[in-house]
């Protein structure tokens, strides 16, 4: 009776010190190696690679040497077979070339929103007209950030390799030129030993 009293009370420690969680802050920028799928590692480098290019390319160098071009961002389409937030991604790479003062950017996201307090402004006789934002007035893009990100995944018995692409590219809105293109390849491989540790 002692050993089976034992036994349930070292099954409740070890229950207890296993459903025991610590939470720490960590470093953002550290690589993250949880597992194969795409990753907070994964959305820097593309943000680094995509940025760095294409503010070093010579046409775009050009562009931005006496303005700040006007781009709008399309969301980058996930192909991939995984839930992947690539609004993350394409908010990442906006704040970067936005914040490095090359550029001026218009957020297709919100023209929904924009368009009803103008319409308000204007027509639900409620505003000051002489401090109502007209109609009109609002600024074109001259350039088109867009992308794509896919994958393509192998497995064979215990081993995971995962291989992914971005791609993107600036247009030219007025001729449809392809003003930069670039991508990113990233490859991760996942092996679990014979005890699927």
């Amino acid at each position: 009776m002692k050993h089976f009293k034992l036994l349930i009370l070292m099954a409740m420690a070890i229950g207890l010190s296993a459903c025991q969680s610590k939470v720490e802050y960590g470093d953002a920028t550290e690589v993250e190696t949880v597992n194969e799928n795409f990753g907070s590692t994964d959305l820097q480098a593309i943000t680094d690679k995509m940025v760095d290019s294409m503010m070093t390319f010579p046409s775009v160098v050009a562009l931005t040497a006496n303005s700040r071009p006007i781009i709008f961002v399309d969301s980058i389409k996930n192909k991939t077979s995984e839930h992947i937030d690539t609004e993350s991604v394409t908010d990442s790479i906006s704040n970067k070339l936005l914040r490095s003062g090359k550029f001026r950017f218009i957020d297709m996201t919100k023209v929904d929103s924009v368009r009803k307090q103008l319409d308000y402004q204007n027509n639900a006789g409620m505003v000051d007209p002489s401090t109502a934002i007209k109609f009109g007035r609002q600024i074109g893009a001259q350039y088109m950030l867009y992308g794509n990100l896919s994958s393509i995944v192998k497995q064979d018995g215990s081993t995971k390799d995962v291989y992914y692409k971005m791609t993107m590219r600036l247009m030219d809105l007025e001729t449809g030129l392809i003003e930069w293109s670039d991508e990113k390849e990233i490859r991760k491989t996942r092996s679990k030993s014979f005890l699927g540790l």
